[in-house]
């Protein structure tokens, strides 16, 4: 890893069911991990009510803010999600909209990994799109390259024991993983200007 400091990073998991194949990568993060990173799950999207203006005029859901205080102390957050017509899932895009008002913004220069998994050929593209679109809004520093869109998902899980079994898939989890990483240890540094 770049530079001997030790990174945390957590993942929002964009998806609620059980058996999702997103929650089965999301769940093998921590194990994908280069030494010096430690990777553990937010709370889940299920736990937030719906967005709404009202309800945050009498103050944060607990669950939304103990999730913003989550992405603030970790050095890079992951959002692993699942592909719903065309863009992401509503349980998602209501997790942003409810960090989106939280101040300060916890995902302000905060380094972002995006995965996605699809039965599909394209891996989620179409979500990935549009969630970069709306992590501009909240001053995130999404990370380009390697792009995780895992496509024809069905040959690379055991989905009986809730397994990512693909090796290649495996390995380059853990090279975005470190690319991640890399891109914390950047942030992080002193601007040279």
């Amino acid at each position: 890893m770049s530079g001997n400091t030790s990174r945390h990073f957590v993942t929002l998991l964009g998806s609620l069911r059980r058996g999702s194949l997103n929650g089965i990568v999301a769940r093998t993060l921590p194990q994908l991990a280069p030494a010096g990173i430690e990777i553990s799950m937010l709370g889940s999207i299920g736990d937030l009510p719906l967005y709404d203006p009202d309800l945050q005029e009498r103050g944060f859901p607990a669950p939304v803010l103990a999730m913003a205080e989550r992405i603030a102390a970790a050095d890079g957050l992951i959002i692993v999600t699942p592909e719903y017509n065309y863009s992401v899932p509503g349980g998602l895009k209501n997790a942003l909209d409810w960090l989106s008002r939280i101040s300060p913004q916890p995902l302000a220069r905060k380094p972002v990994a995006i995965q996605t998994v699809s039965p599909g050929a394209i891996g989620g593209a179409r979500a990935q799109y549009h969630l970069r679109q709306s992590l501009v809004f909240v001053d995130a520093i999404v990370l380009n390259k390697p792009e995780v869109m895992i496509g024809q998902a069905a040959e690379k899980f055991d989905t009986a024991r809730l397994e990512l079994t693909d090796q290649r898939t495996r390995d380059f989890l853990a090279r975005q993983i470190q690319a991640l990483a890399d891109l914390a240890h950047a942030v992080g540094k002193p601007s040279a200007v």
